[in-house]
This record gives C-alpha cells, sequence and structure tokens, in this order.
C-alpha cells in the first residue's frame, strides 16, 4: 500500500501543474503513454527489483551495484529535498482553501470582497473582458497568496503566517506517519490512498453532468500531432512519468528494500504502473469535463479556459465549482482530495531520503530514527519558509524548474546506465530470477540494455536544446536568479562526478586499476536478516531478526 500510495500523487490531478500547463496538454496524453511504456515501466521495475534484492536505500545500493555512481544516490537526495520545499506549500494552499470553503458563499463566488478591484468581473463575456479578471483569480493571487505585495524575486516579503501553520501542520501529519518508519506511514496511507479514488470518481460524476463537460473531454483526449517534433512537450511528458511514477527519485528503491525477498516485484510493477495511468486518466478526465463546462458558461473555447501554472487548479477549477448547486461540498471535497493526493506524495519522497541517509550510516542514523525523521522534517520546513512569502510564486517556480525538473532526466540517465550498461543485464538477471525463479522478458532487457537509457538521455538534450527564459506570467526572471537556478541544477548533477573524483582518490593502485575496481560490485555477503537489522540499527543477532529467512545468506 505505501508503494501504490506514493504513485497517486498530486500531479495527476494537477496533471499539468507547471511544465505540463500551456499548450503542450493536447499532447500530453499520447506522450505520457509512449514515456511510461519506453522510459518509465522498463525504470520502474528495475529500481523495485534491485531495492528489493539488495535491500538498500538509493545511495548504499551502489556499492553491490558499481560504486563509482554513488554519487547517483546523493543527487536523489538534494532533488527530493528541493521538492519538498516547494512541494508542500501546495499541500498547506489546498488545507488553506479547504478551511475558506466553511462559509454561507465561497470568498471567490463574487466580486463584492474588500481584496477585489474594479477588473473583477463575474461575467466573463461582457465587453471588454480581456481586461477583467474572475473573483477566483482575484481571491487566490490577491487573498491568499497577496501576490500583487510583491514586485519580483528580489522582493519576497515575509513569510504569511496562514501558510506557514498550515506547513507546521502538513509537517506534524508528516513526521508521525514516518517517524518509525514504513509500517506507520503503511496505516496512514491507507486513508490518504484510498479516499482520493472515491473523491475522484464522485467529481467525475457529477463533472460528466455538466453541460458542455464532452468539449472538455474532446480537447483532452485529441492529440496536437503537428507539435510532436517539439522537444518541450517531450521533456514535459518525461517529467510527468519521472513525477507520477517514482523512477529516479529513490523512492521505489526505498520502499521495495522493506519487501520480503521473494516478493512478486514484478506483478507490483505491472499493477502499480496500470493503476498509476488510471489514476492519470481517471484525473484528467476530472478536471477537464469541468473545464469544458467552465467554457460553456463563459462561451471561451476550452483552451482558453486552461489556464498556465497554478491557475488550473486553484482558479480555473474553483471557478467552476462557484457555479455549481451546493458549492461549498464540492469545493471542500476537491481540496481534501488534493490534501490527501500531496500526502502520499510527501511521504514516499521523505521516506527515500531517510532510508537512504540511514542506510549508508545505520549506527548514526538508522538508530535513531525518530530524531533522524525530526530533523530531516524540520529542514524541510525551514527551506519551505521563502515559498510561503509575498513573493513565494516567484520562489516555487524557480525550484520547479531549476529544481527536479532538468537535473531528474540527467540523473535517471546516468542511473539507467550504470545500472544496465556497468552492473550489467546478465547480473539484473540473474537477480530477478533468485527472487522470482524466472528471468525477464525480452521486452524487459531490450529496455533496460538500449531503448530507455538512449531515450531519456535524448529527451534530456531536447530539454536543454528547448531551454527558454523562465517567466512567471509578464514578469521575466532577472539573470541572478536564472544563475542561482542553474546552481541548483548543477548541486544535484555534480554529485555524480565529485563522487568519482572522491572514490578514485582514496582508491589504491594506478588509474586504470582504481577504475576497473570502482566499476566492479564490492564483494560482501547477502543476509537478509542481517540488512533488515542494520536498517533498524541493529545487530544480526537482535530477536527480531531471529524469525527471518531463517535459511540463512547467500554469497553473491
Amino acid at each position: 500500500m505505501p508503494l501504490n500510495a506514493h504513485l497517486l500523487p498530486l500531479q495527476h490531478v494537477l496533471l499539468y501543474y507547471f511544465s505540463n500547463q500551456n499548450a503542450n496538454s493536447k499532447n500530453n496524453l499520447f506522450l505520457y503513454l509512449v514515456m511510461l511504456i519506453l522510459g518509465g515501466m522498463p525504470l520502474f521495475y528495475l529500481e523495485l527489483a534491485l531495492g528489493q534484492f539488495y535491500r538498500s536505500g538509493c545511495i548504499s545500493i551502489w556499492r553491490y551495484i558499481c560504486p563509482l555512481f554513488k554519487g547517483v544516490g546523493f543527487g536523489i537526495c538534494v532533488i527530493a529535498s528541493y521538492m519538498s520545499f516547494y512541494y508542500n506549500t501546495i499541500i498547506s494552499t489546498a488545507i488553506y482553501y479547504i478551511f475558506a470553503s466553511f462559509t454561507s458563499e465561497l470568498p471567490w463566488a463574487n466580486c463584492n470582497n474588500t481584496w477585489n478591484t474594479y477588473n473583477c468581473s463575474t461575467n466573463a463575456t461582457s465587453t471588454g473582458a480581456e481586461n477583467h479578471v474572475s473573483p477566483a483569480e482575484e481571491y487566490y493571487t490577491r487573498s491568499v497568496l497577496e501576490f500583487h505585495k510583491s514586485s519580483g524575486i528580489d522582493d519576497l516579503g515575509p513569510p504569511r503566517w496562514q501558510f506557514v501553520c498550515g506547513l507546521l501542520l502538513v509537517f506534524f501529519m508528516v513526521y508521525f506517519a514516518l517517524w518509525k518508519g514504513p509500517k506507520s506511514s503503511g496505516k496512514a496511507v491507507w486513508v490518504t490512498a484510498i479516499s482520493p479514488f472515491i473523491v475522484l470518481f464522485i467529481l467525475l460524476i457529477r463533472g460528466l453532468t455538466l453541460e458542455g463537460s464532452s468539449e472538455g473531454l474532446r480537447y483532452f483526449l485529441t492529440p496536437d500531432w503537428e507539435r510532436l517534433l517539439d522537444g518541450e512537450v517531450w521533456s514535459d511528458a518525461a517529467a510527468q512519468v519521472f513525477f507520477s511514477l517514482g523512477p529516479g527519485f529513490g523512492v521505489l528503491m526505498a520502499l521495495a528494500s522493506y519487501n520480503p525477498f521473494d516478493n512478486n516485484f514484478y506483478r507490483d510493477a505491472l499493477l502499480t504502473s496500470f493503476i498509476n495511468f488510471f489514476a492519470s486518466f481517471l484525473s484528467g478526465l476530472v478536471v477537464f469535463s469541468v473545464l469544458g463546462y467552465l467554457s460553456f458558461v463563459t462561451g471561451k473555447d476550452v483552451k482558453d479556459v486552461v489556464q498556465d501554472g497554478p491557475g488550473l487548479v486553484f482558479v480555473a477549477y474553483p471557478t467552476a465549482i462557484a457555479t455549481m448547486p451546493g458549492a461549498q461540498f464540492w469545493s471542500v471535497l476537491f481540496f481534501i482530495m488534493l490534501a490527501s493526493l500531496g500526502l502520499d506524495s510527501t511521504f514516499g519522497g521523505l521516506e527515500a531520503i531517510l532510508t537512504a541517509i540511514s542506510d549508508e550510516w545505520p549506527q548514526l542514523f538508522g538508530s535513531h530514527r525518530k530524531l533522524f525523521c525530526l530533523g530531516i522534517c524540520a529542514y524541510c520546513f525551514l527551506g519551505s519558509l521563502p515559498t510561503t512569502t509575498y513573493g513565494g510564486q516567484y520562489v516555487i517556480t524557480l525550484l520547479d524548474f531549476f529544481g527536479p525538473t532538468i537535473a531528474i532526466l540527467f540523473i535517471v540517465f546516468v542511473e539507467a546506465a550504470a545500472m544496465c550498461w556497468f552492473y550489467g543485464v546478465r547480473r539484473i538477471s540473474n537477480d530477478v530470477n533468485k527472487m522470482l525463479g524466472h528471468k525477464p522478458g525480452p521486452f524487459w532487457v531490450v529496455c533496460w540494455v538500449c531503448i530507455s537509457p538512449v531515450f531519456i538521455l535524448a529527451i534530456f538534450v531536447l530539454t536543454l536544446a528547448s531551454y527558454k527564459p523562465l517567466e512567471l506570467g509578464p514578469y521575466v526572471f532577472p539573470q541572478w536568479s536564472v544563475g542561482l537556478g542553474w546552481i541548483l541544477t548543477a548541486s544535484s548533477i555534480l554529485c555524480i562526478p565529485g563522487y568519482m573524483v572522491y572514490k578514485l582518490a582514496i582508491t589504491k593502485g594506478n588509474f586504470w586499476t582504481r577504475v576497473k575496481k570502482c566499476i566492479e560490485p564490492e564483494e560482501y555477503f547477502l543476509d537478509p536478516a542481517e540488512a533488515i537489522a542494520l536498517k533498524n540499527g541493529h545487530g544480526k543477532d537482535h530477536p527480531e531478526c531471529n524469525d527471518i529467512f531463517k535459511e540463512g545468506g547467500q554469497t553473491i
């Protein structure tokens, strides 16, 4: 359940939250399928297999695969921490909307509020409508964010207490879900993973009964074939797959490392990938059925009511909800779902960091899980504070683009190349055979050997080639902030060559002898009981290991 819960993230409902919410949206479903089959699923299967076999997180696992590439694990942890800096602020915004919905009339339903301007209009088809702003947009920008009080990223202002309190609530829930490991988080996600599906089906039924919903669905399901050669749409689809399915973020290895040694992870990979696609598709139907309705009531085309960035879930969708009977009920339902999905992803992302570091230094961190978890939550909370300011959206945009989006493609490529080309498909197949009793099929082998690594590298190159100056609406980010952004990107990528230099420097012998030693797995004795004990900071003979894998270890 923790694995499936992590793979029902907030991106499914945001669907095009940042990079995907523009003209690329019409291609997203088709390209998502291509990326899922050729890039996402093979790496998903691979990470589950190696994480379960070696019972290690994304850092320590490299000593068994290819020690020279251990920097990949550190880079993954850096990316996961950057995501936590802004991802949880989005969750706190959803929580803010939940409380705001408990009113006799939704606060974004009209223009009769203190935060509204003369440009506010509930009639988007009136004369001069191009200058009008919807009540939902003014509520979001002027009341919730108070975005107008910041002139740019160099004028952030103080943190807003509402969001700080929301963050405290989020990390309070996260801490008590993770402090005892996957067993405690597994209990929490039974609620946060199942309830969103129920809400999605309710919202879908409601959306399909609205006038104009068919136009929204037609827009969602019709690809724009002319843009398939645009590198930006491919990088957007790749980001969507990696953010939703999870390869390259360390979560799969972390959660798989707690599985029984003979767990059928092949079944898990296929089933979870299907659930992941189904959740994305279902979320798209929910969102675009309502956007079709919004198109009907405003008289605009669907492409004109679909907004960039956070406007999809905090402006466009609330605008449609405000026109429905029982608007407060639908609003509470929708934002509870958003918050639940976001918490699922946060559980998985922070568990990846906790497991990776605890497995690498079990005596130092693994034996003090509760204190270490508290420290990680405090670190992420402090890192999130700039996103709670008046200009927090500038910080979120910068972190989202330069934190994970570019770096994750490069890190996933290096990870795939190291596992498939250095460790080798033959070793991977043997590991799978020891756990499942059969080797992977030809499709998986071909994808691991050539298709997935090369495909991901091509997407990374296209992403760099299609780079455009970073903007947020009419605001163009200054060069110093873009430079800072590239430093963020480099901070995770440089973990790879940085560790290579360190590893070669501490290895004895001439240069080629060092290289040969560093690309070969380190000798070890695989004892699953000992691996589990080390995760908990105990020795091999600890009582909790007595009934685990009584047949003993195996020499690899």
